[in-house]
């Protein structure tokens, strides 16, 4: 788990870990009490929404939500045994606005974790530490995104990232009487 601090990095001018990226040295930066325990836990959320039955069948909604710990090796972070399914939202469709309702446990652990921590046992050190997390990234479709995040993602203002500068046009056409 504190494979970041030191790890061997062959190529500072490629991004082969999320350590690498501008966002995790920017959190540092601005949270530098956080970072200087290496052993805090930075944490990916992951949701995407699909239909088990096939689109022929029956309507339904499977919305899966995924925790993973960014604090492992490029080898380990990404393996079935480190996914953390946390939740998983069953129902006739999407969760849609309501996402935030059955996010709210999950929520309150990352905010406990965040604000108090967890005692927590270093077996390689052996020693107990206050074990914090945040939550870094969020990853899902367009879709999932605006659920996440209460953003709108239809109409003029669909992107978050463009709003006003966006380059949308609406597709004019004519009614044949």
């Amino acid at each position: 788990m504190r494979w970041h601090e030191g790890g061997v990095r062959h190529d500072n001018s490629i991004i082969t870990h999320p350590a690498d990226a501008e966002a995790w040295k920017q959190f540092d930066a601005t949270y530098p009490m956080f970072a200087q325990e290496p052993r805090n836990v930075r944490l990916g959320l992951c949701t995407y929404g699909f239909s088990p039955f096939g689109v022929s069948a029956t309507p339904y909604s499977c919305w899966p939500v995924f925790v993973t710990p960014y604090n492992l090796p490029p080898s380990m972070c990404m393996r079935r045994e480190y996914i953390f399914l946390s939740l998983m939202i069953p129902g006739p469709k999407s969760p849609g606005k309501s996402l935030d309702v059955y996010l709210r446990p999950l929520i309150d652990e990352l905010k406990m974790l965040w604000e108090d921590g967890v005692n927590t046992f270093d077996a390689w050190r052996r020693q107990n530490f206050n074990m914090k997390a945040t939550l870094l990234w969020t990853i899902s479709d367009f879709p999932a995104y605006g659920m996440l995040s209460g953003w709108s993602t239809h109409g003029k203002l669909a992107c978050p990232y463009c709003m006003e500068h966006s380059k949308s046009f609406v597709l004019e056409h004519e009614t044949d009487s």
